[in-house]
């Protein structure tokens, strides 16, 4: 058995049971995290529609949220999913601009781990955050099946 998450008639990802029930509930996870509704739709005779309108400031959101935070644990805690994300934004053509999402976003850092005699970490370098976080999304997009 198997889910649809859609984007109108077009199945974005097409997950087992499983990963798809997986998914949903870190959905609402980040949703209570980040304090908006994803747009990614309830589920429905084994189907999930994407509503854009929300979904794009969710994808965006959630990308600040990422770049903001140096504490190890979150990231990764939060990578797959955030990789996951960032391959239906862009099978949907949610536009996304990597110079922006990629500068340290204006604000407060968050959830910033200071380590064991290391004092205060940097955040990686804006090229290094972009791409390891779009390699991860590639190598995700190969094995999530449509």
């Amino acid at each position: 058995m198997s889910q649809d998450f859609l984007l109108g008639d077009e199945t974005l990802w097409n997950p087992s049971n499983g990963a798809a029930r997986l998914f949903r509930r870190q959905v609402e996870v980040f949703e209570a995290e980040l304090g908006l509704p994803s747009g990614i739709g309830p589920l429905h005779s084994d189907e999930s529609h994407l509503d854009l309108s929300l979904f794009t400031p969710f994808v965006h959101a959630l990308l600040t949220h990422h770049r903001r935070t140096t504490h190890a644990v979150i990231l990764s805690l939060s990578e797959g999913f955030t990789a996951t994300v960032l391959v239906l934004a862009e099978r949907a053509g949610v536009d996304l601009n990597w110079a922006e999402l990629a500068a340290m976003p204006q604000g407060a850092r968050r959830d910033v781990q200071i380590g064991v005699g290391t004092g205060m970490p940097t955040p990686a370098q804006p090229d290094a955050w972009a791409s390891a976080l779009r390699e991860k999304a590639a190598h995700l997009s190969r094995r999530m099946a449509r």
